[in-house]
């Protein structure tokens, strides 16, 4: 992992849950000593509801649209 950051000079994460105290932040725990910029994508710190997969997916944020346009603005910085 320090290999890619240092090679790509950014991360991004995506995961199903929670933000906070999730996958971003055992990256960030593991990029401690070279740290690069890393943007999360997953739930932001809100109560949720139940529904249909797919649009749930939309509702969060964590749809492939979604994923592929945070992507592409971390790239163009």
């Amino acid at each position: 992992m320090q290999k890619a950051a240092k090679e790509t000079g950014r991360i991004v994460t995506a995961e199903e849950h929670s933000i906070i105290g999730g996958l971003g932040d055992a990256v960030c725990e593991a990029i401690r000593e070279n740290p690069v910029p890393v943007t999360k994508i997953g739930v932001n710190d809100c109560f949720g509801y139940s529904g249909p997969a797919v649009d749930l997916l939309k509702d969060f944020g964590l749809c492939a649209d979604h994923v592929v346009e945070v992507v592409k603005e971390v790239l163009k910085k």
